[in-house]
């Protein structure tokens, strides 16, 4: 099978295509042919070893996936070879999705949801589950609640604002001037500027906020939550912000995604229902896996996908 590989930490340039043998699903696994793999910031990050989940290379890269069970490993009855399944399989451990071929655990997929091709289904799972496990799991939101929501227009955000919206929450959202019809379109109630107004000065008695910058973000994120507020992070959360957030009766949440076959069930039922798109800035093919990478880092509207 081809595969998208890297010899070496380093720029796009050291993703490239090389010929892998095909895996075999071991017991509770399942053979699946990609049809399409999302990229994901950390796939960026992993690349150029700033966050070396995988070790040393060689290694392949990636983890969303959309494609068919191409066979079933031992033990696995409730799936079949033929399915169209998703999801975000063994992260933060090497999936291997870069590739035309995968062996995954089958507890870690999901059916494909219907109304949506192989591509903008690759762009889901990681980005999806992200929002999901932070507005639901960790943040709890209820209908009626006030969200914030910081980066409004990235992968995560965008989706998070629609999922926040399906709760029933009043969203308030930032993002950058080209950006921001965009995030309106996605039902966001209240649009800030943030290259133009201070976020601090315009959201009131915030009962979450998902922060996706960290750094002072998170911080200055505590001033706009109500007393028994939630401040949830994709990032580390400084000790004196911990802190602070006690002394108000705030209570955070540094996440990390992990993966969920009911929250992808979840998100089927949401983009099924047409309460939940996503956005897909530009599809690549495998063999300009690189291309895809330094697009990824103009920080695009939506998802990067490579179609297989």
């Amino acid at each position: 099978m081809r595969a998208v590989i890297q010899n070496s930490v380093g720029g796009p340039d050291v993703l490239v295509i090389a010929d892998r043998p095909t895996p075999s699903p071991k017991a509770g696994e399942v053979l699946v042919r990609i049809g399409a793999a999302g990229i994901n910031p950390v796939d960026g990050a992993v690349r150029a070893g700033r966050y070396p989940l995988l070790g040393e290379p060689p290694f392949i890269l990636g983890w969303d996936i959309s494609g068919t069970v191409e066979a079933l490993g031992f033990g696995v009855t409730d799936l079949n070879v033929g399915d169209a399944v998703f999801g975000m399989p063994r992260f933060p451990k090497q999936a291997a999705a870069y590739a035309e071929l995968a062996a995954v655990p089958a507890e870690e997929i999901a059916p494909k949801p219907k109304g949506i091709d192989h591509v903008h289904a690759a762009a889901l799972p990681l980005a999806g589950l992200t929002a999901w496990q932070a507005l639901i799991r960790h943040g709890g939101l209820k209908q009626g609640q006030r969200v914030l929501i910081h980066a409004a227009a990235g992968g995560v955000g965008h989706l998070a604002v629609q999922i926040a919206k399906a709760c029933g929450a009043h969203v308030l959202a930032t993002a950058s001037p080209k950006k921001l019809g965009f995030v309106r379109s996605l039902g966001a109630d209240e649009v800030i500027d943030y290259t133009k107004d201070d976020f601090v000065d315009k959201a009131r008695d915030i009962d979450l906020v998902l922060d996706t910058f960290g750094g002072d973000h998170a911080q200055r994120s505590l001033k706009v939550l109500k007393a028994g507020g939630v401040l949830v992070s994709l990032l580390d959360v400084s000790d004196a912000t911990r802190a602070e957030a006690r002394v108000h009766n705030i209570r955070v949440e540094r996440m990390s995604v992990e993966p969920d076959r009911a929250g992808l069930v979840e998100l089927g039922k949401l983009i099924e229902a047409k309460k939940l798109a996503v956005h897909v800035a530009r599809p690549f093919p495998l063999e300009q896996a690189g291309a895809a990478h330094a697009f990824l880092a103009t920080r695009p509207i939506g998802k990067v996908v490579l179609a297989i």
